[in-house]
Order: C-alpha cells, then structure tokens, then sequence
C-alpha cells in the first residue's frame, strides 16, 4: 500500500513500512532524522517521479507500507467505547473520525464489509497515519454485531439529527455510538437496534453537520473531554 505525506509517516508505525521515498528537492531535517533514527529504507528520487507515482499533496515524500490489518471483533469487545459506522461512503470523512478516535483514546471502531468504505489510501493520509492506533473490525452484519455487543454489556447510542440533547446524557456505561451514512443517516434495522438515540442541537440555519465533525462532537463529550 502506497501512501504519502509527512503526517503520515510520522504518525505510521515505523514497524509497517517498507520503504520511504524522498523527493531530492525535500531539504527537512526532521524528516531525514526521522527515517534515520528508526532505521528506515529510503530511496532518493527526482521529483517528477515522485509526481508521476502520486497524484496528491505528497509533500515530496511517499510511504510503502503493509496493507492495514483489519481486527477481528474479539479485540473490541474487551474495550469500553466502540464507535460503529453505518455504511460511511466518504474516506474523508472516515479518516477524520479515525484521527477523532486516536486523539480522544478511543480504540475500537466497527465498519460493514458491503457498501462502506475501507481503509485505503485516501482514509490512511486524513487520518494522519492514525490507522495504525485505533482497532477497525469489518464485520458482514451489523445488527448482529450490536445484539452481539449489548450482551456483552454495552448500550448503544445512535447519532440522528432529531435525538436527545447529547449534553443531557450520562455516559457512564460501556457504550457504543453508531453513525450513520453521509446521506440516508443509520439503517432502519441499525436505528431499531440502538438503545438511546442522541442529537447535537442546532441554533444555526444550518440543520445538519458533517458526518465527521458531529462524531468528533460526540466522542468527546461522551468521553468527558
């Protein structure tokens, strides 16, 4: 897997990458200290090649890395914060939520395996390389993995515009927040599923927020942060 940019590699755990790529016109210390003093192959190119190999804001510098290993359900259940997407589509957006996770402590992030995005290159760069910190489980049914869940103690929590004021809620369990897609919000099944369901209030004329930035409100206010 090919990424890129500096966040990336200094955000990327140095164990999973193979090789970094440098444009000859990088003059960054920090950058060359960096793969130095983790031991990383690199390979200095004209910067035309790196343009070629990489269509993005690369910063002059190209990541190859493993491609990401997904977790298995068994590592999340032991957590106490699991954030579930229902069918996200924009990598951004995933990726942002990701880097969300990451800064907040929370490990543990579900995705559908059918008619979602993965973990792929775009996601990988907006995360900042944060991929390598926060479990992500695919899974093939989500209602199924939410029953699994409660079970197991947790209380799920979906995010829809017209739900409870999230400031007017105790977090204190073991808890799930599921979110849903960009443009048709959580599944009826998935909505059906969750046990509270919680909203951001909106004073503006503006009557929804970007996926990613409603989660990131979420996450941390039901972290205490």
């Amino acid at each position: 897997m090919l990424s890129y940019g500096k966040n990336v590699l200094f955000g990327t755990d140095p164990k999973l990458i193979k090789k970094v790529y440098v444009s000859s016109h990088l003059k960054d210390k920090k950058v060359m200290d960096y793969l130095r003093d983790n031991h990383l192959h690199y390979d200095i190119l004209p910067l035309d090649v790196i343009n070629k190999r990489c269509h993005g804001n690369h910063q002059g510098i190209l990541i190859l890395r493993d491609d990401y290993c997904y977790a298995s359900i068994d590592d999340v259940l032991s957590l106490n914060f699991i954030v579930i997407l229902d069918h996200l589509e924009d990598p951004h957006n995933f990726g942002a939520i990701i880097r969300t996770c990451e800064a907040a402590g929370v490990k543990g992030l579900i995705i559908p395996k059918d008619r979602s995005v993965s973990v792929n290159d775009t996601v990988i760069k907006t995360s900042a390389g944060t991929t390598d910190f926060v479990k992500i489980c695919q899974v093939t049914n989500l209602v199924n993995t939410i029953k699994l869940l409660k079970k197991c103690g947790f209380f799920v929590y979906g995010s829809i515009m017209d739900g409870k004021d999230y400031n007017l809620i105790d977090y204190s369990l073991k808890k799930v927040l599921v979110i849903g897609n960009e443009g048709k919000g959580i599944t009826p099944l998935v909505l059906k599923n969750c046990d509270e369901l919680v909203g951001v209030p909106m004073n503006g004329k503006v009557n929804s927020l970007n996926a990613s930035v409603a989660t990131a409100l979420l996450i941390y206010k039901m972290e205490g942060l």
